[in-house]
């Protein structure tokens, strides 16, 4: 159902297949017993078979106005939903019509009862019902509609896109968690310099990052050639099955409102290393607001700004330990990047660059295994 047979059709390989079924979560349950239920606003259940994780949902239905059924609205915004309907039901519950596809895995027969078929022929994207009714029950779908045209080629339609700035303000009751991994699917998934123009054109890109200077434009924000350049760079390695960090992701896109303030602590008095640690802190603690970052990924964001303080002290021997350092590469290739914004970096460029030369890297866990090797045998206690 949904993504799946959208990309299906699109002649593309799904990232994993949905399950929506007429059965309640409890007696999915009752059937898999490698089962588990999950989720309070949306009840699912997460079905274990042959290795894989399969996600199954029960069909929703339409909730009965002043009911007390397992449904609840907060300013329009869907809080629970939880009431069980028909399939065609569930299709008018979806968001978009090209995620309200059904697949009969029996049959073979595709299942469309809202012109998603249509509108995935002639690339157009648009909601289900009214689009300010659908955006505030789910702020998210906001972002979802950048995300398609970005990711899918498709263009919304005159409601459905026209609706989208007057409602960006509601992503700010969108919980952080939530919009973190939006982010990650709009800027790590291959297609993130197409998704930053859809958040600008949108004018979505100021209340998802309000610690970035505004843009010349309504909800728009300032794009340097740093970030620009690092979500190119991101899009090339998702297309050679590359890795790639949200750690990255983030101290590229927080570069700027750090770099600046750091300069206004150094002019008050504070080193260039204090100034960009306060400066970091403060960007971070802003954005994580909006969005979270967990902390296994804003350690190494800030790692790397520091690093770019570092790399500033050339003389002595001291400089030699860097090399040696875990985020080296990750800091060295952010200030390249920076040379690209700033060409007076570029002799600290070629310095770092020649420093590297004939230098033997240690690679991942050889730190912990020298140390290690270290240790004094310990001594047998006697019996």
């Amino acid at each position: 159902m949904g993504g799946s047979v959208r990309d299906l059709l699109l002649g593309k390989a799904p990232k994993d297949f949905d399950v929506a079924t007429s059965a309640t979560p409890e007696e999915v349950q009752d059937v898999f017993p490698r089962c588990r239920l999950i989720g309070r606003r949306f009840r699912l259940a997460h079905v274990r078979k042959a290795g894989h994780l399969i996600e199954v949902a029960t069909f929703r239905g339409q909730a009965t106005p002043g009911g007390d059924d397992d449904h609840e609205l907060d300013n329009g915004r869907i809080l629970r939903d939880n009431v069980f309907g028909s399939l065609e039901e569930d299709a008018l519950r979806r968001d978009f019509t090209i995620n309200a596809l059904f697949l009969d895995p029996v049959s073979g027969e595709i299942r469309d009862y809202v012109g998603g078929y249509q509108d995935l022929a002639d690339r157009s994207l648009r909601l289900i019902g009214d689009p300010e009714v659908r955006y505030r029950e789910d702020p998210v779908r906001l972002l979802r509609a950048a995300r398609f045209e970005a990711k899918l080629g498709v263009e919304p339609e005159e409601k459905t896109g026209a609706a989208i700035p007057k409602l960006a303000g509601l992503l700010k009751d969108v919980p952080p968690a939530r919009l973190f991994e939006e982010v990650n699917k709009l800027f790590l998934t291959g297609h993130g310099m197409r998704s930053m123009e859809a958040l600008q054109r949108f004018g979505l890109s100021q209340d998802l990052f309000p610690a970035l200077p505004k843009g010349s434009g309504k909800g728009k924000v300032r794009i340097g050639i740093l970030l620009r350049k690092t979500l190119e760079n991101t899009d090339k390695r998702v297309r050679e099955s590359l890795p790639v960090t949200p750690a990255f992701l983030f101290a590229a896109l927080l570069w700027e409102p750090v770099r600046d303030r750091a300069g206004e602590l150094e002019k008050s008095g504070e080193s260039p290393y204090m100034a960009i640690m306060a400066a970091s802190e403060e960007a971070i603690a802003s954005q994580v607001k909006r969005t979270a970052i967990p902390r296994r990924y804003s350690a190494v964001t800030r790692q790397i700004w520091l690093m770019q303080a570092r790399f500033g002290k050339t003389r002595g021997k001291r400089w030699k330990r860097l090399l040696y350092e875990q985020r080296f590469r990750a800091g060295y290739d952010f200030l390249l990047l920076r040379a690209e914004e700033d060409p007076e970096l570029e002799p600290l460029c070629e310095f770092w660059t020649e420093a590297q030369k004939g230098v033997q890297l240690p690679r991942p866990g050889d730190r912990n295994r020298n140390r290690n090797d270290r240790r004094r045998p310990r001594k047998r206690r006697r019996a």
